[in-house]
């Protein structure tokens, strides 16, 4: 049996899609918090789990029975380490083949606060002697094309990453790259950086913005302070205008680019170019 947590997120139904296409649904269960969400996947015959982070009771039954476990990593931050111990512990009662973790790029070498509880998640699996693989996801292409709205209304795009460059990729990309892991052998004891196959600064994204929609669109490179004013005066909670801040200052410091083609390798092709991204989000 494989589980999968996070099944209902973005990227979570991306991977159980994939993986539905490879392995028949009586082998799969996913570990939600609204089981109503997974509605449609207990129709198709997924086993559909309740798993809280939080109630550490609802994780052993969730895992129970499993070969393989993709832990897609929790969304609220501040609170992972926590939660992700929860489950690491859960797993390992359930004594798995393998566990698959979502981690991020670079995470061993980076200032971004988000991979400080990234890497203790890491450090807790690897210590938790289950057989375990790395995933570090590098950032969505849908972090930047899913709200081009402002962009395409102001004909400008707001940030402090300077000239840095992002590897990003689709999270389909993302997605196929977890169920290659969860469905084939010999990725016991790796760690993969995942990143898209080529990197692009700011500049070119708006670039790329302003050619599909046939309008001009401009990268307004804003000093942190400001960057988090702005953030926070369109609505955004100040913490997460931070850690907004906060990611594009290690873009410009490169944290968020690699030279390794480990995503390209793993799902036997390109990765989705920015252009076709963009194109498809303008339209």
């Amino acid at each position: 049996m494989i589980v999968i947590t996070g099944a209902t997120g973005h990227l979570g139904r991306l991977v159980v899609a994939d993986l539905l296409k490879k392995v028949a649904a009586s082998e799969v269960a996913v570990a939600v918090r609204n089981v109503e969400k997974a509605a449609e996947l207990a129709e198709r015959g997924v086993d559909v789990r309740y798993a809280d982070y939080e109630k550490p009771e609802t994780l052993v039954a969730a895992f129970r029975g499993a070969t393989k476990v993709l832990l897609i990593s929790a969304n609220e931050v501040g609170k992972r380490v926590a939660q992700h111990r929860n489950a690491v512990d859960a797993i390992k009662a359930a004594s798995p083949r393998l566990l698959v973790y979502t981690s991020i790029l670079n995470a061993d070498n980076s200032g971004i606060s988000l991979a400080k509880e990234h890497l203790a998640t890491e450090e807790m699996i690897r210590q938790s002697g289950v057989p375990f693989t790395i995933l570090r996801n590098g950032w969505y292409l849908e972090n930047y094309t899913e709200n081009l709205a402002p962009a395409l209304q102001y004909g400008a795009i707001a940030g402090s990453a300077g000239n840095g460059r992002v590897a990003a990729a689709a999270r389909a990309d993302y997605a196929a790259a977890a169920v290659e892991v969860l469905t084939t052998d010999g990725h016991e004891g790796k760690t993969y950086e995942l990143a898209g196959d080529a990197a692009f600064t700011m500049s070119e994204l708006a670039a790329e913005v302003s050619n599909a929609a046939g309008k001009p669109v401009a990268y307004n490179n804003l000093p942190p302070d400001a960057y988090r004013d702005m953030l926070v005066g369109v609505g955004l909670p100040a913490r997460v205008a931070e850690m907004l801040v906060d990611a594009d200052l290690g873009l410009e410091r490169g944290e968020l680019a690699s030279a390794r083609d480990d995503l390209r390798r793993l799902i036997g092709r390109s990765t989705t170019p920015l252009a076709s991204a963009v194109r498809a989000a303008v339209r």
